[in-house]
């Protein structure tokens, strides 16, 4: 298979995960569409010289977070936050699934982008706390912190009935995985 061939094959496959998660990044599908387009842009410019029979997972991850990174440096001061969440749904409402990540999306991008991040790569990635601060930049215990004030913040961001699905600070992504988790 030619290399090509190989970068499209692995778009195919991941594409849809990385995408997820620079939803839960950014806060917004469509800068998390430009993120992922970005990323991708950068990993084909290295995919000759990349071993891919290694992870190119960690590797796309990587780039997500440091093109995030750099975006957002150049752009927090000229953005407003605005957190006008949505009613909440009926029990009987079909798109309740829908409506529960709609809100745990806003509640994300509530946050600051480091505890944001960390929360991402920790319960959405299910990476470690070594594999986070790597990530990052940062130590581990600047990963713990961002994390657990994270957590914190999302149980106050999050309406009653939804925080107390969080045990631990997990947002439950075990429920259904056939459906988006972001």
């Amino acid at each position: 298979m030619d290399l090509d061939a190989e970068f499209v094959a692995f778009v195919r496959r991941r594409g849809s995960h990385h995408l997820g998660t620079a939803v839960l990044l950014t806060g917004d599908w469509h800068a998390a569409e430009d993120l992922v387009q970005a990323a991708l842009v950068k990993l084909y410019r290295v995919w000759s010289r990349l071993d891919t029979s290694g992870d190119p997972d960690a590797y796309l991850r990587r780039i997500l977070v440091n093109t995030h990174r750099s975006w957002w440096r150049a752009r927090w001061r000229r953005e407003l936050p605005v957190a006008n969440l949505p009613d909440r749904p009926g029990p009987a409402d079909v798109g309740e699934r829908h409506a529960v990540a709609e809100v745990v999306r806003h509640a994300l991008a509530a946050l600051p982008p480091r505890q944001r991040t960390a929360l991402v790569l920790r319960y959405f990635e299910d990476l470690s706390e070594a594999q986070t601060a790597e990530l990052m930049g940062c130590s581990i215990g600047s990963v713990k912190t961002h994390a657990h004030r994270g957590v914190q913040a999302m149980r106050r961001l999050l309406p009653d009935d939804l925080s107390e699905k969080v045990p631990g600070g997990r947002v439950n992504q075990d429920q259904d995985q056939g459906s988006e988790p972001w």
